[in-house]
């Protein structure tokens, strides 16, 4: 499978060019972008991934920010590392104040795909495919108004 047959062309290409930090775009622009995304497996979340934020102004961005998110990590369904994050020194670490997450596929925005649920938080991060290593992801947090979208390269 090439990555061209995991998204529609325009897509893809646009969203590519977002990961690799070609200027901004907005949350409308971001969710029709996502809407026209393939579905994923959860299956095929497992490994490591790098994480990135499209945009860093809203409260949760800001968050990630601070925190130093560098991405998450996929052991199996069962045992996900939500929020591996940099120390001061640079090495990554798996933050655990937030608790862990597990992996399950589910409906969100009328397509079934997988989903990384909070065990401790309201919380859960759908995930559409844009190329064979590259996934956007969108943060539906209970008790917001908007989604964060955000994308994983996988490390491994």
């Amino acid at each position: 499978m090439t990555s061209r047959e995991t998204a529609e062309p325009a897509a893809q290409d646009r969203l590519l060019d977002l990961v690799r930090g070609g200027g901004p775009a907005g949350p409308d622009e971001l969710g029709r972008l996502y809407d026209r995304l393939q579905p994923v497996s959860a299956t095929f979340m497992l490994g490591a991934w790098r994480g990135g934020l499209f945009d860093e102004t809203g409260a949760m961005a800001a968050l990630l920010v601070k925190m130093r998110w560098y991405g998450k990590r996929f052991t199996s369904v069962e045992d996900v590392e939500p929020l591996l994050c940099r120390d001061d020194e640079g090495a990554i670490y798996s933050y655990t104040g937030m608790g862990m997450a597990r992996l399950r596929e589910m409906s969100f925005r009328g397509t079934v795909s997988a989903a990384m649920i909070y065990d401790d938080r309201p919380i859960i991060d759908h995930f559409r495919r844009v190329s064979r290593d590259v996934v956007m992801g969108a943060m539906d947090a209970k008790g917001t108004d908007s989604t964060l979208y955000f994308h994983l390269t996988r490390t491994d």
